[in-house]
């Protein structure tokens, strides 16, 4: 656990309790700070009701990412601390006060972070880096363990969070695409972008900033003149790009590091790294591995081997001569685009609790896919978008859709895709929960088809 020892004898508030919340109140407690802390929805004896706090006294407000400072309406603690002058950051700031001399590779983007950023860090392992990965993905950032000089942080980081870590100075900054997300907390898409921009606060000339190019928003962003004073690098997985690192066919290529544009590897063998979009997660991977001095043999040995993210594209495995694919964190329509034009013959479950426009963006992408399975509440919506686009089976259920699946595609092979394009909240409590349901129903499967 990192300890932020600056904060010893200091008064700091601590406002949400989730995983993060709870982590920086044991951190400051350990570190001597003196802890007032406060959730709205929980009830314990040891907790300070914030907006009745004296705030002359307060030093800090540690604010959990999901909770808003500003759009759509500020929360009442947060306008405290603004009218008090007190600080408002979250616990990525705390990890990178305590621990300055550490490297950093911070990656933002509406798609594709938790991916690109547990690929980084399996690189690095393989390449023999002393690694901690964590941020807005899995371990919260001060229970990661502290790293000196020789160690890299490999931190996926939110717009929210980028937005409350004003210390962050990225040794490489990764920025994967941009599409609308969360723009009610950001007042609009302006809003939004202007928050991820801040992975490249404070980056000098010695630090690199890799910026996907396939989509208009984050070419924009890097054509911006002032933009960061590190080297920038263009990345595609779409086409070739000048001084870059990009994909044709398949073969991932360094003209950035590389004079002669040298030939990477083909990444079509890998299988946790299918569609173009992962294409992309890989250009930017190797990118930030190079940039941070790992050796290309070992980027590519990493790559190679990399065992793929759970529910992203995750292959839960075969019955018969039928592919399960879980893609339960694509939550939006865009993540489930990518993931549908990763594999033929697709019978598509989707449904949940959709987001703002539903799958309509997807209706002239279809192609891949041979059927639908709908589930959730969703699934009205969805199935008058389909109507007269694409076939489809009303379901309700993921049991349901996943079986009424198996039994279409066995007859002539194909992909059973569980990718959403909504929350999971409607039937389940986390997309990891979806998830989870799901692979269990196809080992379900593949125990029955073990035992005819």
């Amino acid at each position: 656990m990192i300890t932020p020892s600056t904060y010893k004898g200091k008064t700091v508030a601590v406002l949400g309790l989730g995983k993060s919340g709870l982590s920086a109140m044991r951190a400051l407690k350990d570190a001597g700070a003196n802890v007032l802390a406060w959730d709205d929805q929980a009830e314990r004896d040891d907790l300070t009701d914030l907006s009745e706090a004296d705030w002359s006294t307060i030093d800090l407000l540690v604010m959990s990412p999901g909770i808003p400072h500003t759009f759509p309406k500020a929360h009442p603690v947060a306008d405290l601390a603004c009218a008090h002058d007190v600080p408002i950051v979250c616990d990525v700031e705390l990890l990178v006060q305590s621990c300055p001399n550490a490297k950093y590779i911070a990656i933002t983007g509406t798609n594709g972070k938790s991916t690109t950023t547990t690929l980084i860090a399996h690189i690095l392992e393989v390449a023999g880096f002393d690694v901690e990965v964590g941020g807005n993905l899995g371990t919260p950032a001060l229970d990661l363990e502290k790293l000196d000089e020789d160690g890299v942080y490999v931190l996926e980081l939110s717009s929210y969070q980028l937005e409350r870590t004003p210390s962050l100075c990225a040794d490489v900054a990764v920025w994967l695409n941009i599409s609308p997300d969360h723009l009610d907390r950001h007042g609009g898409l302006d809003g939004y972008i202007a928050a991820k921009k801040n992975i490249f606060a404070h980056q000098t000339e010695d630090h690199f900033a890799l910026i996907g190019v396939d989509d208009e928003h984050s070419k924009a962003v890097f054509e911006t003149t002032n933009l960061t004073n590190a080297k920038r690098i263009a990345i595609s997985a779409k086409a070739p790009v000048e001084d870059g690192i990009f994909t044709d066919e398949d073969v991932l290529i360094d003209e950035a590091f590389s004079l002669e544009g040298e030939q990477v590897m083909d990444l079509s063998g890998v299988k946790t790294l299918q569609g173009k979009h992962n294409q992309q997660n890989a250009a930017m991977a190797y990118g930030a591995a190079l940039a941070i001095g790992a050796a290309p043999e070992w980027i590519v040995r990493g790559i190679a081997s990399f065992p793929g993210l759970e529910h992203r594209q995750e292959i839960v495995g075969n019955v018969g001569e039928v592919l399960f694919i879980n893609d339960s964190k694509a939550t939006n329509a865009d993540a489930t685009q990518k993931a549908l034009g990763a594999y033929d013959n697709i019978y598509w479950i989707a449904g949940g609790q959709a987001k703002e426009g539903g799958i309509d963006q997807l209706l002239d992408q279809l192609q891949t896919v041979t059927k639908a399975y709908l589930i959730g509440a969703a699934e009205d919506d969805f199935a008058q978008s389909l109507n007269d686009t694409k076939e489809f089976m009303r379901c309700g259920d993921l049991e349901t859709a996943t079986k009424a699946a198996f039994m279409d595609a066995k007859q002539t092979g194909g992909v059973v895709l569980l990718s959403p394009a909504c929350a999971s909240w409607d039937q389940f409590k986390s997309f990891e929960a979806r998830g989870d349901a799901f692979k269990a129903i196809v080992h379900q499967l593949q125990d029955e088809e073990e035992a005819t």
